[in-house]
């Protein structure tokens, strides 16, 4: 039998198993690809939030990702947790190598506002990283840490997502689900724009929201789909996740990766 659409994950360890490269891996598995994994990072990470960060040496990153798309190959990359200048360029150095779309996640806080990323390490985010992206999904907190652009309504969108496309990624999908009423996102080229909304859900378990979406999107591309397509399924995609996300431990539970087949097993569609 043939290999499904291979995506490869460049990111950090979550503990907890609700972002990072765990949450990459089962959206992977969810939306019919191949999950292949980079680890740049090791975290001891709950619901409650990070209690530590370990970055994995430069070389053991260039090692994984050698071994695997040389032998292996890939048909989309996503970048994840990149904390240090050193990893961001390489990482960057890397999938300039590689023929293959990237979606760049360019990840600043966890979700409980711990710091992901040394402020050392942004501007090789800006002019190594951003330039190499098919894609880049920063939020809105993202958006001011590399731009100084504060973005408070959805007129302030627009703004941001030039002010990203100015460090050079093909397309930015700015995330405005720090905004108040509809969940909404902003994707444009500089010409070509799309709105993406979705109800605000009554649900504080969010954790891997971002993770979730990037590898949604990098997994819509390895199947063959255009950038517009591939967003607006990862969208629906997280939505639901989102949706079903559920209590784990005693703060803020993640998102669940396995909503489909949970649906489909409970409305008798799928085999027990």
């Amino acid at each position: 039998m043939s290999a499904p659409p291979r995506v490869l994950t460049v990111a950090g360890s979550d503990s907890g198993g609700g972002a990072g490269i765990q949450a990459d891996l089962k959206t992977m598995l969810a939306l019919g690809v191949h999950g292949m994994s980079v680890l740049t990072a090791v975290t001891a990470q709950n619901s409650l939030g990070v209690q530590g960060a370990w970055e994995l040496p430069v070389e053991a990153v260039r090692a994984q990702y050698r071994s695997v798309v040389d032998d292996i190959g890939v048909q989309a990359v996503k970048t994840g947790m990149l904390s240090s200048a050193g990893l961001a360029e390489t990482v960057a150095e890397l999938i300039g190598g590689t023929d293959a779309p990237a979606v760049v996640d360019p990840v600043g806080v966890s979700k409980h506002g711990d710091s992901l990323l040394a402020s050392s390490a942004l501007d090789s985010v800006r002019t190594k990283l951003l330039p190499v992206a098919t894609v880049a999904t920063p939020n809105l907190d993202e958006v001011a840490q590399l731009t100084g652009v504060h973005v408070e309504s959805e007129d302030g969108m627009r703004r941001a997502a030039a002010a990203v496309l100015s460090y050079g990624p093909a397309w930015v999908l700015i995330k405005g689900g720090h905004l108040r009423g509809d969940a909404v996102d902003f994707l444009t080229d500089g010409s070509e724009e799309l709105w993406l909304r979705a109800p605000r859900l009554d649900n504080r378990h969010t954790h891997g929201t971002g993770c979730t979406l990037a590898s949604a999107i990098a997994s819509q591309l390895a199947k063959g789909e255009a950038v517009p397509e591939a967003v607006v399924a990862a969208k629906e995609y997280v939505t639901g996740a989102i949706a079903a996300g559920f209590v784990l431990g005693g703060g803020i539970g993640p998102v669940d990766h396995g909503w489909r087949f949970r649906a489909a097993r409970s409305s008798g569609t799928q085999g027990t």
